[in-house]
């Protein structure tokens, strides 16, 4: 997982390596459709299970430790959260769902949001979704896989965690996902394995998201 990936040139590598160390800021935070941003950026969004590793993944790409905000409570992030990277490509960490420890309604109302923006925004290019590598895709992710489906809505498969299962466990999931997603309309084929603690895959996903910067 070190290694450059050879679906990428040293040259993609070093420029989105570039590109995500530009000053990224936060933009914007919504809460309900009615208060999400203007259409401008293409934009690129993290999407998964409540503390699956979003906000780490948010921080390693942009080699910032608190760029976006991590939590051990599940459900901490409760609003789309945009951050405008070198103005060039919008960062939205969404939502976690599966989210427990809050009101039925307020777990319908970020829901809601959360299927209404990625339904209807034409300037979203890609939903990387997030799952952890030592436990594979929960029914919910599957339910998400669905909708995205439905929607014709790209969505690429992010494994978190990678650093923790063995390799060979590694390896199963990753065939086994692969072996799924042929079947799902919208999925990327590729699927990329992920550590923001040891930072494998991380400069394959920069290239990867780099290419729907403008």
């Amino acid at each position: 997982m070190t290694e450059a990936d050879p679906e990428f040139s040293a040259a993609e590598i070093e420029a989105a390596r570039v590109l995500f160390a530009q000053e990224c800021t936060f933009k914007w935070a919504a809460a309900t459709t009615q208060q999400l941003p203007p259409l401008g950026l293409p934009e690129v969004a993290f999407a998964g299970r409540s503390n699956v590793g979003k906000s780490s993944l948010v921080n390693a790409l942009t080699g910032r430790k608190s760029l976006a905000r991590t939590s051990n409570t599940p459900g901490r992030t409760q609003e789309l959260i945009f951050f405008d990277l070198g103005s060039r490509l919008q960062l939205v960490d969404l939502p976690g769902y599966g989210y427990a420890k809050v009101s039925k309604t307020k777990v319908q109302l970020w829901t809601d949001t959360l299927f209404a923006y990625l339904r209807g925004r034409t300037s979203l290019h890609r939903v990387n979704l997030l799952i952890d590598s030592r436990h594979g895709p929960k029914d919910i992710d599957n339910e998400a896989m669905d909708l995205f489906d439905r929607a014709a809505l790209s969505y690429q498969i992010i494994l978190t965690k990678a650093d923790k299962p063995k390799p060979s466990e590694l390896a199963e999931l990753i065939e086994s996902l692969g072996a799924a997603l042929a079947k799902r309309p919208a999925a990327h084929p590729q699927i990329r394995a992920t550590s923001s603690f040891s930072g494998d895959g991380i400069a394959e996903l920069r290239a990867e998201l780099a290419r729907f910067a403008i």
